[in-house]
């Protein structure tokens, strides 16, 4: 048995093709020298998307549940006083069919800080765009943030392996006073680009801090 606690293979997903260029494109990506690196996932865009490609990923693992799971990308932020470029670190991800914890959330928080400002809570899941009055009825529900695939992603991760460490960590593109459809759109986009191209080696810090229980 190997006992030097160094955790398994690490899978970043996220859905859209600028989330995974801005994840490509910043520090911390594998070499190729360094074949345990982290694996980027895109999934495509919406909840089914993200579970199938999730599934088929995890399904040639040599150790079910060997390989940690985050999802990442841009979200809505639902809290007043969040701004473009600000992270948002799940306690647990929601949607219809139930709720997903997470795993060492406290340290991939303190991983996060000192690139910006994080927020933590439940992250829903959607199956469409939250505009207007919706965000606020989500917020009252306690959930700090919305995104289309990070529920289904965790869920998919943790069926038949409910010990496997998972995460989720966005970037809020917009939020109250600041949606998408508003002047100012540019430049919250470029300030998520630039927040998401930049936190890979948090995800790598948090990665390694794990002791996986199945070792």
């Amino acid at each position: 048995m190997d006992t030097s606690g160094d955790p398994g293979p690490l899978l970043v997903a996220c859905a859209l093709g600028i989330e995974h260029a801005a994840l490509r494109r910043g520090p911390g990506r594998r070499s190729s020298g360094d074949p345990n690196g982290p694996t980027l996932l895109r999934s495509g865009m919406g909840p089914q998307a993200a579970r199938a490609a999730v599934t088929r990923a995890l399904a040639e693992e040599p150790v079910v549940g060997g390989t940690a799971v985050l999802a990442t990308g841009f979200c809505a932020g639902l809290a007043p006083g969040m701004r473009p470029g600000d992270l948002v670190v799940a306690e647990e991800t929601r949607h219809p069919g139930g709720r997903t914890p997470t795993t060492a959330t406290e340290l991939l928080s303190a991983a996060l800080r000192p690139h910006g400002t994080v927020h933590t809570g439940p992250l829903l899941g959607s199956d469409h765009v939250v505009r207007g009055a919706e965000r606020a009825a989500l917020h009252a529900t306690g959930a700090v943030a919305v995104d289309m695939e990070s529920a289904a992603t965790l869920d998919a991760a943790r069926a038949g392996a409910a010990r496997r460490p998972v995460a989720a960590v966005r970037v809020v593109v917009d939020a109250p006073g600041h949606e998408l459809i508003r002047i100012g759109t540019l430049r919250g986009g470029i300030s998520a680009f630039r927040m998401l191209r930049g936190v890979l080696p948090a995800f790598l810090e948090w990665h390694r801090s794990l002791l996986l229980p199945w070792r």
